[in-house]
């Protein structure tokens, strides 16, 4: 028994991690698509405003906030022991544990289980861990078909689309987007189906049926698995999941190892974070748990690394660990609701995914992420289990500007035009002279109010934002003068 602890990151170009084009050009062409950002505002603005009502209904939200909170870093604190105890309790109930150190290994461990099923297709429970590892298309090299049962990644997967938000993969798309897909990919449907929800989810539950009746193998994620029973918990809120856990012969379930916790009673903390958070519900429609294998069933449990005990190693980075994929962050974020999780390029996208992803895979590989966002704040106000993803964000900032200053022999303009800044406040003289000279721009925003056009380096601002016109008299002055 060997436990894959302390690892780097994880191998570059493998799974959904990795974004093939940078996260400003992505961002900058998302906002050409004014379809999208009426999609993206409509749903993201209605799921905040419920979630807001949702909360509001416990006098104890911030507590149990906090609970959550040191509940997940007691985890991250002892997660060695955690995952032996969790182990030990599955292997002694039936089920077999694997250990995958990253996609590639958890990839090639499921095409073989299949294989040795003798099935060709899987039913699949919404899982982000085995998006993030690009089990479809790995399960597809190997001559295996996934079916999504889940019905907003069926949309995606039948649009031959990529997923665009944590909760609702197919935010991104409008009833008539989703009503021409289901005509268009559906086999048998009725091609006057309209776009009312309920014709949409009939038409999906007769494409889905079929294949719940002959699948042989089902593979799931988990939201959360108890280490004291090795008990694992799948939340949902259409039953498709459960219909995958219970009927195939074989379920493969692939877990993040962060998502481990001690005991049942910590599971009732995260049971009314999770969905007030999520979906803005009491409880989640459908809570699906099971213990090793069934009578007639094989159960196998592939416990996933890929970058996480590289996160864990980072004092200032490791609480992003603590995420349960509510998506909470992503519905208020500014820059998300403009830009959708597409520009992103990872299966995590919004303010968690600018501080995961980069974390994951080395910041190296996505310098732009940690850039991603205003800093406002309102991501931390929402996260249920109190990251603070404006730190975090700040933080890695300062390593993706370290490690771009290593790699060029000479300094960017923006750096250049931080060094005079830095020279320029450091002295009461020099920076009031500057602020003195500032008076200049009056000049240039005359008309409007505001600057359009600055010479470099500081066009690089006013490429994409106005600079507003310089007061008529300084702050300082001002002062001065009372």
């Amino acid at each position: 028994m060997t436990v894959f602890l302390g690892l780097p990151t994880a191998s570059p170009g493998v799974g959904n991690l990795h974004a093939a084009t940078p996260f400003p050009t992505a961002a900058a062409e998302a906002l050409r698509d004014d379809q999208l950002r009426r999609n993206l505002s409509h749903a993201t603005r209605t799921i905040r405003g419920r979630r807001l009502q949702t909360v509001a209904e416990l006098d104890d939200w911030e507590q149990l906030r906090a609970a959550g909170a040191a509940i997940k870093d007691d985890v991250l604190d002892h997660l060695d022991r955690y995952l032996l105890q969790l182990e030990q309790a599955v292997t002694a109930r039936g089920g077999t544990v694997h250990w995958a150190r990253d996609a590639a290994e958890a990839n090639a461990i499921v095409v073989d289980l299949v294989r040795q099923a003798g099935a060709t297709e899987v039913v699949k429970v919404k899982s982000m861990v085995t998006a993030e590892i690009g089990l479809n298309e790995a399960l597809a090299r190997g001559g295996i078909g996934a079916v999504e049962t889940d019905l907003a990644e069926l949309i995606v997967q039948l649009g031959r689309d990529h997923p665009s938000h944590i909760l609702v993969p197919a935010i991104h798309r409008n009833r008539r987007e989703i009503r021409d897909i289901f005509r268009r990919e559906m086999v048998g449907v009725d091609p006057a189906l309209g776009d009312e929800p309920a014709e949409l989810v009939e038409a999906a539950r007769a494409h889905l049926r079929q294949r719940f009746l002959t699948a042989r193998v089902a593979v799931s994620g988990a939201n959360f698995a108890i280490a004291e029973t090795g008990t694992l918990a799948v939340v949902e809120s259409e039953g498709n999941g459960r219909m995958c856990l219970t009927l195939p012969r074989t379920l493969i379930t692939v877990m993040g190892i962060e998502k481990v916790l001690p005991s049942w009673r910590d599971l009732e903390v995260f049971l009314q974070l999770l969905p007030r958070s999520s979906t803005a519900e009491r409880m989640n429609p459908y809570t699906s748990m099971w213990t090793g294998a069934v009578e007639g069933q094989e159960f196998h449990l592939v416990l996933l690394d890929n970058g996480r005990t590289a996160t864990l190693a980072d004092p200032a980075g490791r609480a992003a660990l603590r995420c349960i994929r509510c998506s909470a962050c992503l519905n208020v974020c500014p820059v998300y609701e403009r830009t959708g999780g597409h520009a992103y390029g990872s299966v995590y996208p919004g303010p968690i995914g600018a501080v995961l992803t980069p974390q994951l895979t080395g910041v190296a590989d996505h310098p732009h992420l940690p850039f991603a966002s205003t800093l406002c704040g309102a991501c931390f106000d929402a996260c249920p289990v109190a990251i603070d993803i404006p730190r975090m964000l700040v933080h890695l900032r300062a390593q993706a500007v370290a490690a771009g200053a290593r790699q060029r022999r000479l300094p960017t303009s923006e750096a250049a035009a931080m060094s005079v800044l830095g020279w320029l406040m450091s002295s009461p003289g020099r920076w009031s002279a500057a602020l003195r000279a500032l008076w200049l721009g009056r000049v240039l925003g005359r008309r409007t109010g505001w600057i359009r056009r600055l010479p470099p380096p500081m066009s690089a601002w006013t490429r994409s934002r106005d600079a507003p016109r310089p007061p008529r008299r300084p702050f300082r002055a001002r002062g001065r003068r009372r």
